[in-house]
């Protein structure tokens, strides 16, 4: 199955966060996402590696005409944010399932997404 991972779920991932490992399958970022992680002030050089690292292991994709189109639509129908609206429009684009924690993305219909459970504090 392919699934699009949201900034959010990739710093739970990466910060140790999640209840449970990842269910296996193919997995994307957008570039917008990778752009957020990397672009983080101050990061330390551990954490930079880290999220390197991560970003070799998953397909990043660009900005396709199409991605840019759903996007826009997406943006002006459910007033997302810019950057929501992109990961969300990269996920439909690929008929995936979107993993995420952010409530107004999981209410957008017509996109397919699952909730991270996370571990309790």
């Amino acid at each position: 199955m392919k699934r699009v991972l949201d900034t959010n779920a990739v710093l739970y991932l990466l910060g140790g966060k999640l209840a449970k490992p990842l269910p296996p399958g193919e997995y994307f970022i957008s570039v917008i996402s990778e752009m957020e992680l990397l672009s983080y002030p101050n990061l330390a050089e551990p954490v930079l590696s880290q999220i390197k690292s991560f970003l070799a292991d998953v397909s990043v994709l660009d900005l396709t005409p199409e991605i840019r189109e759903l996007a826009i639509r997406l943006r002006r129908q459910h007033m997302l944010k810019l950057p929501d609206a992109i990961v969300a429009a990269t996920a439909l684009s690929l008929q995936a399932q979107l993993i995420t924690n952010d409530a107004k993305l999981l209410r957008v219909r017509g996109l397919t997404c699952e909730r991270l459970e996370l571990k309790k504090e």
